[in-house]
């Protein structure tokens, strides 16, 4: 049986609920909880003209191809810039006209960058976890470079939303630091660094007890850039047919669902009219809750420590 005792890092789970999840009470008796979540990332990705060697090359418009070490992508550099200067007021509006909230998965240099739709994140009544300083792969990093990283963002997206996150995720991945610099610097109720169920659990770090509220990359548009999704209907489809198996299991095992959105992704028309549709259809049933993740931690401590 292979080990990962010599590996520093959380111990890998493969049993969890063991076919038996909790019975979850969630508020009104909902069968299933929706959690939207918006990836703000747009201004802190890799640019050659904010001072980074090479320019961004994922998750855009863009098919991956090579481009020249210290060279400026200026393509690439207007695809991300539209998801701040439009898809993210677009989506806000929709969220407004059905009447549900979201979550912000913000990296901090980007709001510094935008300081208006930092603002408009809470005025709007959603909430704010950190996504790292910048949109970066934190396993590249070092321990103390991580840490003063993980510093740096949550001091920015406190100044810039007036209130410090509480939620964490990194870019794709943790690093095997990650969870306990994340206990080290305080003040986080959970992470989100995590694909591996439909519903929070509770693991320990380091003799402390600590929240997980998984995320997914299925149901997520950035399976656009990478091809899986086609025309939008078909990221449509996807997401009714998720939601239809987690509400039927849901009238006896009550089950959460994540939905990943970025804003130069979902942001454009087609796609946009797509989430709203989904939403619509989603609302259309009882027992539906539509909670931000703060939401559903806490309530995840209250009923289920």
């Amino acid at each position: 049986m292979p080990s990962c005792s010599a590996i520093p890092g959380p111990v890998r789970d493969m049993v969890g609920y063991n076919g038996k999840p909790p019975k979850v009470t969630w508020p009104g008796g909902a069968r299933i909880a929706i959690s939207l979540v918006v990836n703000y990332e747009e201004g802190s990705e890799l640019a050659v003209g904010d001072g980074d060697p090479m320019a961004e090359r994922v998750l855009s418009e863009s098919a991956v191809r090579p481009w020249p070490a210290g060279k400026r992508d200026l393509a690439m550099e207007s695809m991300y810039e539209y998801g701040s200067r439009v898809g993210f007021w677009r989506l806000l509006d929709i969220f407004d006209e059905y009447q549900v909230k979201s979550t912000f998965y913000v990296c901090a240099v980007a709001l510094e960058r935008n300081r208006k739709a930092a603002s408009q994140i809470r005025t709007r009544g959603h909430d704010v976890v950190c996504h790292g300083w910048r949109w970066e792969d934190v396993t590249l990093l070092g321990r103390e470079q991580e840490r003063e990283h993980i510093r740096k963002a949550v001091a920015s997206i406190a100044k810039t939303t007036g209130e410090r996150p509480l939620g964490w995720y990194c870019r794709y991945g943790p690093s095997v630091n990650t969870r306990e610099l994340l206990i080290e610097e305080g003040g986080f109720l959970y992470d989100c660094d995590a694909y591996n169920d439909d519903l929070p659990y509770w693991t320990t770090v380091g003799g402390n007890k600590h929240l997980v509220i998984p995320y997914s990359l299925v149901n997520n548009d950035s399976r656009f850039a990478s091809g899986h999704f086609g025309a939008p209907d078909s990221f449509e489809e996807h997401l009714r047919y998720t939601f239809d198996r987690l509400y039927k299991e849901g009238a006896t095992l009550p089950k959460m669902m994540s939905i990943g959105l970025h804003m130069r992704l979902a942001g454009h028309p087609a796609r946009a009219q797509a989430v709203a549709k989904f939403i619509e259809y989603a609302k259309s049933f009882p027992d539906v809750w539509f909670a931000r993740r703060i939401e559903i931690a806490r309530h995840w401590q209250e009923h289920h420590a």
